[in-house]
């Protein structure tokens, strides 16, 4: 299928209807479940994801979805929909105004376009593979700032963090002495998305899923920004751990990821605190 168009239309179509239910719900009664320690579940998940699925489904009834809340359908097609119905569950549960509808679509597992829709400020970010990202129809560049000190970059924890020693804390003490600063959004989604529009210059994470990176990774790309694994490496659609950057600090970012690995925080660079 060549009709990119159309794909794209589907895709943002979905996540605008979503999104707007979902500003409307914050409105009433948000009822919680948990899936683990701090990993909660709404009644809305499952509804958003049910409206994405049977959208995309009534339109491309032949094409494979993954989905965050337990969906997952093999129906053979190179295409395959994957979606987070909300990027930000724990800030939509509390009505912090910081989540996202995320889709997107890849084909023989690579990333075809990517929708990332923010319905508390109106903005929804794409981009289609090989043409550009954009932010509400207007083309969105990465930043331009080179020096890994004067920065600000995001970042977020896992949900095993009380349990895993590998929960990124050792990693946000290096970065929160030798970058301007550190954001803790709660979206993946959107902390890539503003990766792409230049305003963060850089995101690194944890243990992330396919439904929270498969469209904001393509949109940075598309951006003119890098993506890559830890060890500064391509990232497959499950890769979980994931470094995005505007591409001109992302060397300096993956030397401050080593230090974590390497062993405890160290102390602050003699330029820290600027």
């Amino acid at each position: 299928m060549s009709d990119q168009p159309e794909l794209l239309a589907a895709a943002r179509e979905a996540a605008l209807e979503t999104g707007r239910m979902l500003r409307s719900a914050l409105a009433e009664e948000v009822r919680i479940s948990f899936k683990g320690e701090v990993d909660l579940v709404t009644q809305f998940d499952g509804r958003a994801q049910q409206m994405i699925d049977a959208r995309l489904r009534a339109r491309f009834p032949a094409f494979g979805i993954l989905a965050e809340e337990g969906l997952s359908r093999d129906t053979g097609s190179p295409y395959r929909w994957i979606v987070d119905p909300i990027d930000g569950t724990t800030n939509f549960a509390h009505r912090f105004p910081v989540f996202s509808v995320s889709i997107a679509l890849e084909k023989d597992g690579e990333g075809l376009l990517g929708v990332v829709y923010d319905p508390m400020r109106d903005e929804m970010f794409w981009a289609v593979r090989g043409g550009g990202a954009f932010l509400n129809g207007a083309p969105v560049r990465v930043s331009a700032t080179r020096d890994v000190g004067r920065s600000l970059v995001a970042t977020g924890f896992p949900y095993d963090l009380r349990v895993s020693p590998e929960n990124n804390v050792r990693h946000f003490n290096n970065f929160i002495l030798r970058v301007q600063a550190v954001r803790r959004c709660g979206s993946a989604a959107l902390d890539l998305s503003y990766v792409a529009c230049g305003r963060f210059d850089g995101f690194w994470e944890l243990k992330l899923k396919p439904w929270d990176v498969a469209a904001g990774a393509l949109i940075v790309r598309e951006a003119g920004g890098r993506v890559s694994d830890f060890a500064g490496g391509g990232v497959p659609s499950f890769h979980s751990d994931l470094v995005a950057t505007n591409g001109l600090i992302h060397d300096g970012m993956l030397e401050i990821i080593r230090l974590g690995e390497d062993g405890p925080a160290g102390e602050a660079p003699a330029e820290a605190g600027r």
